[in-house]
């Protein structure tokens, strides 16, 4: 061996390591992150959700059906809400767990995690993307279609829609900026404002979301690649 080829080998050798010392140290302290922010998201989606259910904290209309189909279909719940948080437990309790670099089988973890992070951005888009038609669509509600010229008489229906229920027509187009519209709907009281608040949120949240979920992702292929222990 010719001299100084093993002390170069053996320096490269340290600077590896040492390489994916500090990436796994950076990969244990983002699921520590992730996983709480995670955690308080998809809470937060469920409850925005199962407050559509029951506008104006009555049960009323939810037992006559006199909700919008989007929050029927509830995104909230297990787009944005149950799949992220299976996701967020798993990542938080890793994060956590291999902190102090016990054996928790990080590169497997690390994996699963990945796994579910991909099921936790789909389920956030799903929300992300119903959410956005609840709020284009606008809301269910009991309005007199005579006075708009959608028919004869007082109705439940979806007032900011065309006939045909297919495309937003200009008041549809029109109604989330000029608060004047909303009182089109009589029933239930402040309709139009709690659908609007509600979506807005879910939004909003369900984003978050799949920036979040993107991000571990990529945290969990790391992972699989250095492990989440800090001092491995």
């Amino acid at each position: 061996m010719p001299p100084g080829q093993g002390s170069s080998k053996g320096w490269t050798l340290l600077a590896s390591c040492g390489i994916t010392s500090r990436v796994a140290m950076c990969v244990g302290k983002c699921s520590r992150i992730v996983g709480p922010c995670l955690l308080a998201l998809g809470t937060l989606s469920v409850a925005a959700n199962i407050l559509l259910l029951f506008p104006g904290g009555t049960s009323k209309y939810l037992v006559e059906g006199h909700i919008s189909k989007q929050a029927r279909a509830m995104p909230g719940v297990w787009g944005g809400g149950i799949t992220v948080l299976l996701a967020a437990t798993h990542i938080t309790a890793v994060g956590w767990r291999c902190a102090g670099c016990s054996d928790c089988g990080t590169r497997r973890n690390a994996f699963v995690s990945a796994v579910l992070s991909k099921l936790a951005l789909l389920g956030a888009a799903a929300c992300f993307v119903l959410s956005g038609v609840g709020l284009t669509d606008g809301p269910l509600c009991f309005y007199n279609a005579s006075e708009h010229g959608r028919g004869h008489g007082i109705l439940w229906d979806y007032p900011f829609l065309d006939a045909g229920g297919k495309e937003p027509d200009t008041r549809a187009q029109n109604y989330l900026y000029d608060r004047r519209t909303w009182s089109t709907c009589l029933e239930p009281e402040g309709i139009v404002a709690w659908n609007v608040v509600l979506f807005s949120l879910l939004l909003l949240v369900s984003a978050t979301e799949m920036v979040l979920a993107s991000l571990q992702i990529l945290n969990g292929c790391l992972g699989c690649l250095c492990g989440f222990c800090e001092g491995k």
